[in-house]
């Protein structure tokens, strides 16, 4: 499921990422989105691709990943962030929730640490730092 006014377009500086046409109320699901679950063998293929940027830790001993599908993988990181995801490891789905009112138009942003609002670097702002 994802709502019909969310669309993926040019965000300076950082390639795509996800708008919105239509004010979103805070509390809102935006996007409920089936993964793709791999096992520890496959992340270490993973790990050497593109798609390292891309897959989400996935179980409760994080020992394997999951590819999400639908647009999960093309909102970009803020911190603190307008959304929050959350695994559903039983579904097999990641769930994307507005954790503010978005305005038409605007940006959506997920933390990639987890929690919409940690401060915590993330791995590819550590690197360069």
């Amino acid at each position: 499921m994802i709502l019909p006014c969310l669309t993926f377009a040019e965000t300076p500086g950082m390639g795509r990422g996800v708008f919105t046409s239509e004010d979103i109320p805070a509390g809102t699901v935006v996007e409920v989105a089936p993964v793709i679950v791999m096992n520890a063998d496959a992340r270490k293929l993973l790990d050497q691709t593109l798609l390292h940027d891309y897959i989400f830790e996935w179980g409760q001993d994080r020992m394997q990943c999951a590819m999400a599908l639908g647009l999960v993988p093309v909102y970009n990181h803020a911190a603190p962030s307008n959304c929050e995801y959350e695994m559903d490891y039983d579904a097999a789905v990641i769930s994307i929730r507005a954790m503010r009112d978005i305005r038409a138009g605007e940006e959506l942003f997920i933390n990639y640490n987890g929690d919409f609002d940690d401060p915590s670097g993330v791995w590819f702002t550590l690197a360069d730092g």
